[in-house]
């Protein structure tokens, strides 16, 4: 009996002790308060612990960052848990913070989710320094020396397309979903550049692929890689966000079978494609003994070919994904593209990238698809590499930076129709093709996405080989057309249905 009362005076002493924990926490919310740094930007209140969390929606907080700009201005801050970032909106700041002041806000965050993944490798979301410069250098030159704007590359683009061309023309007549299709083309011809080969479409590895990519990319910008970075003590339970680190494991493992693989069939100082080079760049700093001097090496290779993937993949099948949305809920627009497509490729086999600059239409229509796709809304995130200002605002070092490039690519007063699908946008007043300073669908300064000159070209190629042979259109049992975006890093559409004829020769 007394057994049972002293456990009964410990309950109530356990429960009183919960109780003055609460308390505590509840007191802790209500009077102790987050201190922003000295002259810092502004921003809403945070709540201890969840900084702005609750004030966002962590599905897609574009509009919650539209409105605190029109509160709190152009530069502004808002919490991530007790860590402080900061947003750019509009042309002006993303210009001066990204490009004027380059070296101040071209650093990456480290202790986050993708820096957590990354684990500071590659290109992507490596911390500024040399390392980073020596690999982006690398990137940029090998793919130039590959085709990059030459006739090779066009070879490449231009190949996997007549495996498009090929798929659509068995089904022609119906309605089909092109999405995951788009997704695989655009993975091939990162796999042509990087390991000179591609995968026939459904194929196995080449779905599986694209799924890790996929899913990767929505939990890291989704409400599960909000959480991880905003309450850090989470990280360790198993959560949602654990299958970013699986597939993480899992890819760099294939992607090491396939790099050893390539390795036995390569020919020294007779590259194939991009990791034959990374490979002799790798013989040439051993025969020269610098290879202590250098962040290239074998175990940086791995990270280097996903963050290829990555900015070669993602964003252009989507912006594809969007540009069929809405060429064919526009169909006065594509008959406007085929009639270019057919006056000027008359008697030719293919288009060239050089055709381009006979197209101003078509230029303009890739390049309004891209600004309404905002495929990437808030870019890769920065921070800064040192204390810095920016337009009157004392900013420290490590801190957070977020570019709303959304924010630049419908602009007020920076395009003539900010708010809709017009590829006026992109036409002087004599109808030819004329890019505004507003256009940073890739960002802008040193940190500009690599794979921004393969994009171009593969956007141009496959849509003008695509309107040239087919016709699009929106299906008569579809309903009304959504043109609401799924958010993530980045952005796609929402899945649709099309039917696809073959068009009538040209006459």
């Amino acid at each position: 009996m007394k057994a049972a009362v002293v456990s009964l005076e410990e309950q109530y002493t356990m429960l009183g002790s919960l109780v003055l924990v609460w308390i505590f926490v509840c007191l802790l919310f209500l009077f102790i308060r987050v201190q922003r740094p000295k002259n810092f930007p502004p921003g809403p209140r945070p709540v201890p612990l969840f900084g702005n969390l609750f004030q966002l929606d962590i599905t897609n907080p574009l509009k919650d960052l539209e409105r605190f700009a029109e509160r709190y201005g152009n530069v502004y801050s808002v919490y991530f848990g007790g860590r402080p970032a900061v947003i750019l909106t509009g042309l002006k700041a993303v210009k001066e913070a990204l490009v004027t002041k380059a070296a101040d806000f071209s650093g990456r965050p480290q202790n986050i989710l993708v820096s957590h993944v990354s684990k500071g490798k590659g290109v992507i979301f490596a911390d500024y320094g040399p390392g980073w410069k020596e690999h982006r250098r690398f990137a940029l030159t090998t793919l130039r020396n590959f085709g990059m704007g030459k006739q090779s590359m066009e070879d490449r683009i231009l190949g996997e397309t007549e495996h498009l061309v090929a798929h659509l023309e068995k089904r022609a007549g119906g309605s089909m979903n092109l999405d995951n299709l788009f997704h695989e083309a655009a993975a091939n011809i990162i796999y042509l550049v990087l390991f000179g080969n591609r995968y026939d479409y459904g194929d196995e590895t080449l779905k599986k692929f694209v799924q890790i990519f996929t899913e990767n990319t929505k939990i890291a910008n989704g409400p599960w890689g909000m959480i991880y970075d905003t309450l850090p003590l989470v990280r360790c339970l198993p959560l949602p966000f654990k299958k970013i680190f699986e597939n993480s494991k899992m890819s760099h493992k294939a992607l090491g079978n396939m790099i050893s693989n390539h390795n036995t069939t390569r020919v020294p100082g007779d590259p194939r494609d991009f990791v034959d080079c990374y490979l002799d760049e790798l013989d040439k700093l051993c025969m020269d003994k610098r290879a202590d001097e250098s962040s290239l090496n074998e175990g940086q290779l791995q990270r280097y070919v996903i963050d290829l993937y990555a900015a070669g993949t993602d964003t252009t099948s989507n912006t594809l994904s969007t540009a069929f949305l809405y060429l064919m809920t526009h169909p006065d627009i594509q008959e406007r593209c085929q009639q270019e497509i057919d006056a000027v490729l008359e008697g030719k086999a293919n288009a060239s990238y050089e055709d381009r600059h006979n197209m101003p239409y078509i230029q303009a229509v890739i390049h309004e698809c891209q600004r309404v796709a905002n495929t990437v809304p808030l870019s890769i995130f920065h921070c800064t590499s040192r204390d810095t200002e920016l337009m009157g605002f004392s900013i420290p070092k490590d801190t957070l930076i977020i570019p709303n490039l959304s924010s630049v690519l419908k602009e007020e007063g920076q395009w003539k129709f900010p708010h809709e699908f017009n590829p006026a946008n992109f036409l002087n007043e004599q109808e030819q093709f004329e890019k505004p300073a507003a256009f940073l669908p890739f960002s802008a300064g040193p940190r500009m996405c690599l794979g921004e000159g393969l994009a171009r070209m593969e956007l141009f190629l496959i849509l003008v080989t695509l309107l040239r042979r087919f016709q699009f259109f929106w299906p008569e049992d579809a309903g009304e057309p959504d043109f609401t975006p799924v958010f993530g890093i980045t952005v796609r559409p929402k899945p649709y249905r099309m039917v696809v004829r073959l068009r009538q020769p040209a006459k």
